[in-house]
Parts: C-alpha cells; structure tokens; sequence
C-alpha cells in the first residue's frame, strides 16, 4: 500500500473514531438523568462534531496538497477548563448513586483509550514529521478526554463504594 493510501486509511479510520464517540454520547446525554453529566456528554459530543469537521478538511487538503496538509493550525483543546467549571460540589451531588453515567463513563474511557492507541500506532509508523506530529495531535485530544472521564468516573466510583458501606476499597 502506498504511503498517501496508508496516510488516508488512517484519516478514515480516525473520522470512525469521532463518529462512534459522537453516536456514544450523544446516546448517553440523551438518557442521563442528572444535568451534570448530561452536560458533560453533550461537551463530549459536540467536541467530536469539531474533530470529524477538522478531519474532513485535513482529509480534502491532503488529496489536493499531500503533506503540508498537515501543517494546519492545530486547535487548542478546551476539556480542561470545561471539566473544571462542570466537576463542581454540583456535579458530586448530582452523581451520587449514578450507576448508568459510572458505566458510562467507563465505556467512554474505553473508546478514548483505543483512539489514543490508534493514533499512537499511526504515530509510530508515520514516515514524515508533519504526519507524525499530526498524529501525537490527535492522540493529545482524546487523552484530553480520557483524563476528564476519568477524573469524573474516579468520584463517582469512590462515591458508589463510599455509600454502599465497601470502603475502604
């Protein structure tokens, strides 16, 4: 396979990625229950309509322009500050007992984690630096994502333990 086929399998692939996060959270916004983590979902899945779009034009420009398609403006990411105005005394409230948004949010770790390792791999074995630099990108934005989910699935689970009386695991 040539390297321009490789370099667009995995834009394809990567376009995938956002399409089956997007589906996932959208779903799971839609049947949340508590405002604080419906919020969240919704974040999650308008953050992966911007990453399909972004995707789609890298994707365009690298037919027409081959490589420095990739030499774009990478976009800032903006989980950080979300997750710090939504993971509130509010949040920990509304949580409590949220057994559908604790597995949730485990499965939403899971689709971070293996688009990581996909764009990780694609990383590795990426010939030029734009192309590698540009995976590392996208490999940053869902880690962006695996650290909030993370931090609110940690919570919750700490919670869920606390109330049933588990502790001290």
């Amino acid at each position: 396979m040539e390297v321009k086929d490789k370099i667009l399998e995995i834009l394809q692939k990567s376009y995938e990625i956002e399409i089956n996060g997007y589906t996932f959270y959208t779903m799971t916004a839609e049947k949340s229950e508590k405002p604080a983590t419906k919020e969240l979902f919704q974040k999650l899945a308008h953050d992966e309509i911007e990453h399909q779009n972004y995707l789609k034009g890298i994707a365009k420009n690298y037919k027409k322009e081959g490589i420095g398609a990739f030499n774009v403006n990478k976009k800032e990411h903006s989980m950080g500050d979300f997750a710090s105005k939504i993971f509130t005394q509010r949040f920990v409230e509304q949580a409590k007992g949220a057994t559908f948004e604790m597995g949730a949010l485990s499965v939403g770790m899971t689709l971070e984690t293996n688009a990581i390792a996909v764009f990780t791999e694609a990383q590795k074995n990426a010939d030029s630096k734009e192309v590698k630099d540009f995976y590392a990108f996208l490999a940053s934005w869902e880690k962006e994502h695996f650290d909030a989910l993370k931090n609110f699935y940690d919570q919750l689970r700490n919670d869920f333990w606390g109330e049933g009386s588990f502790a001290p695991f």
